[in-house]
């Protein structure tokens, strides 16, 4: 689960963040490989043996099982239950996957501020979705006064572990200048750094810096290499763009940034 990124790159027009629908998956376990050797029921039965003994990994992990559904019904109170426990034991990824079912509700009754609780520990120990989400919830007030400052400060920790949505928010911030000194380079660079990643928002953020020359000098190709990548991931940000910018283009670029575009890799 994550809150889709604010985007500074719609020539157009601005379009509202939403959040995303997925159920939260924080984590990985070196417990997710065992179903491999063994049934899945086998698994789920070794795995809730575990937690039952207290091993908060286990509870991790058996909490995920009920969430997905996997080898096991599907239950979001079970997940809810066996989260909890692993989270009062200190586990990051439970503690963060806690705090995104207070966020949206989810085998809980809705409460940002136990979200923002719960994220808070999980981001202590350098959980670097936590951080993020730490960042969203200070940029747009919910669970907490809204504080660029802060926000800042919670997307710079999960930039530098390389969280691509904390990139993308962090380098509109400086864009905006919100919380920080307006800085477009740097605005440039977080969006570049999150765009390598294959973050379709950042994609279409950085194809708005090279559409107005904002931080890079203007270039109608790059910018339709870009919104192409972004738009070929369903971003209805992207496709305005994409056509805005085809409009002002030669064949011959057009060409160049498509051929661009289908040999770009993510790094």
């Amino acid at each position: 689960m994550r809150l889709k990124a604010i985007s500074i790159g719609v020539l157009l027009a601005a379009m509202p963040t939403s959040i995303a629908q997925s159920l939260p998956m924080d984590g990985a376990s070196s417990l997710a490989g065992a179903a491999l050797i063994g049934g899945v029921q086998d698994h789920f039965s070794s795995v809730r043996s575990r937690a039952e003994q207290g091993d908060a990994e286990a509870q991790f992990h058996l909490g995920l099982m009920y969430s997905l559904g996997d080898g096991v019904a599907q239950s979001r109170t079970e997940s809810v239950r066996w989260m909890r426990l692993s989270a009062a034991q200190g586990y990051a990824g439970a503690q963060y996957n806690l705090g995104a079912y207070y966020e949206l509700g989810v085998g809980v009754s809705q409460n940002s501020l136990e979200a923002v609780r719960w994220y808070r520990l999980a981001a202590a120990q350098g959980d670097a979705e936590a951080q993020s989400r730490l960042g969203s919830m200070h940029l747009h007030g919910i669970g907490v006064t809204q504080n660029y400052v802060e926000a800042v400060r919670w997307y710079r920790l999960a930039a530098a572990q390389g969280d691509a949505f904390a990139q993308d928010d962090l380098g509109g911030m400086y864009s905006r200048g919100h919380g920080v000194a307006q800085n477009v380079a740097e605005a440039v660079r977080l969006f570049r750094l999150a765009a390598d990643q294959g973050y379709d928002n950042a994609q279409n953020n950085l194809g708005v810096m090279y559409f107005h020359g904002r931080g890079v000098p203007q270039n109608f190709v790059e910018a339709y290499k870009w919104f192409a990548l972004s738009a070929a991931q369903g971003s209805a940000r992207a496709l305005p763009n994409l056509d805005l910018v085809r409009g002002r283009m030669t064949p011959a670029q057009i060409a160049e940034g498509q051929r661009l575009a289908e040999a770009w890799r993510p790094r």
